[in-house]
C-alpha cells in the first residue's frame, strides 16, 4: 500500500474516531477539545497524521554520485 493512502486512511480514522468521542463522552460547557464537534474531530485527525509517523519505518534514501 502507498504510503500516502496510509496516511489518508489513518487521518480519516483518527476523525472518526474523535467525532466518536465527542459524540459519546464530549461535555457540553467548559471544554476546550471535546466542547465542539469540530474541535473532537480536528485533533482526531491530527493525531491520526502523527500515528503513522510512529508505526511506520522511514523510507530509505538512495546514494547519489555527484
Amino acid at each position: 500500500m502507498q504510503r500516502a493512502t496510509l496516511y489518508v486512511l489513518f487521518i480519516a480514522v483518527g476523525a472518526a474516531a474523535g467525532w466518536a468521542y465527542w459524540n459519546r463522552y464530549g461535555c457540553i460547557n467548559g471544554c476546550a477539545i471535546t466542547g465542539r464537534w469540530w474541535t473532537s474531530t480536528g485533533y482526531g485527525a491530527v493525531l491520526g497524521y502523527l500515528v503513522p509517523g510512529m508505526i511506520l519505518p522511514t523510507p530509505r534514501r538512495t546514494k547519489t554520485t555527484e
